[in-house]
């Protein structure tokens, strides 16, 4: 399915069975924000794409990586403009720090700027939490899963990255159980979002890998997850792998926002490492309690 976005550019949208982001725009600032996160009203939340941006070639535009080889104040400049965009200042921000772990770390207002205006304390996060108005939760993709958590009775929120890694160890389960460590949280009770990522039928993976998946989810998801191919080769489909995760976790699955648009599919709109052979910049997730 394909639509028009800003500045004209085409969209292509998979076929959604539920509410689908929605994409929006200020000073010339694309991103898509997520409308079961956006309906508890505690939160500001999105996902940015490629545009409105200032870096340059394959950085291009609104690179949010300071780790590939683009102008740190280009970076930096493109922080500033997400943020006034969405609605939250520059000092703001705690940065992830992901090397495919499960490892998360609870943040509260001291950790501000963490990664961004000034170094991190911590090292090996891919997933953050918080119950401190004004902290905002910032994670980066060009691929991999983003998943969100909003406790609205417990005021609390978490980030998480969740690549194939991530995935196949139940990052959205360990995200689960230390909100429950934490704030008490109640997995009925969560709203969650699994961000724009690869969908199945760009994410070709090899027999280490869908057997770790098979492995871990068990025979009987074989034909959910995995399509094989030929030469040893399969379609993984990591967005039903999460889902998976958050429902046998005790997420409801009405409480569940998939993400319906492929990074790889997009490549002019989102960042994809598979699409652009690593040349690239990176996509940010943010997430902010009111």
């Amino acid at each position: 399915m394909r639509r028009k976005g800003s500045e004209g550019m085409e969209i292509k949208w998979k076929k959604s069975c539920g509410p689908r982001p929605e994409v929006r725009e200020k000073n010339g600032v694309v991103w898509l924000s997520f409308p079961l996160l956006e309906a508890t009203g505690m939160v500001v939340q999105g996902f940015t794409t490629r545009l409105g941006g200032v870096s340059r070639g394959v950085y291009s535009s609104m690179n949010l990586s300071y780790t590939r080889g683009d102008d740190p104040a280009a970076v930096t400049e493109n922080f500033r403009r997400a943020g006034e965009a969405m609605g939250f200042p520059l000092e703001s921000i705690v940065a992830s720090d992901q090397t495919h772990t499960t490892h998360l770390r609870r943040v509260t207002a001291e950790d501000c700027g963490s990664g961004i205006t000034r170094p991190r304390k911590y090292r090996e996060v891919d997933g953050l939490l918080c119950n401190e108005p004004g902290v905002t939760l910032a994670t980066f993709y060009a691929d991999c899963v983003p998943l969100f958590f909003v406790d609205p009775v417990h005021r609390a929120i978490a980030l998480a990255h969740s690549g194939w890694r991530g995935t196949v160890r139940r990052m959205g389960r360990e995200t689960v159980e230390r909100m429950r460590e934490e704030f008490g949280t109640r997995p009925e009770d969560l709203v969650t979002a699994i961000g724009p990522s690869i969908c199945r039928e760009c994410y070709e993976v090899g027999e280490e890998v869908a057997e770790a998946f098979l492995k871990e989810f068990g025979s009987g998801a074989r034909d959910a997850l995995l399509e094989k191919k030929t030469g040893g080769k399969y379609q993984l489909d990591l967005w039903e792998a999460n889902r998976r995760v958050l429902t046998e976790a005790g997420v409801r699955p009405e409480q569940i926002q998939m993400p319906w648009i492929c990074t790889c599919c997009n490549p002019d709109f989102l960042f994809s490492h598979r699409a652009s052979h690593g040349k690239r910049g990176n996509l940010g997730a943010f997430l902010m309690l009111k």
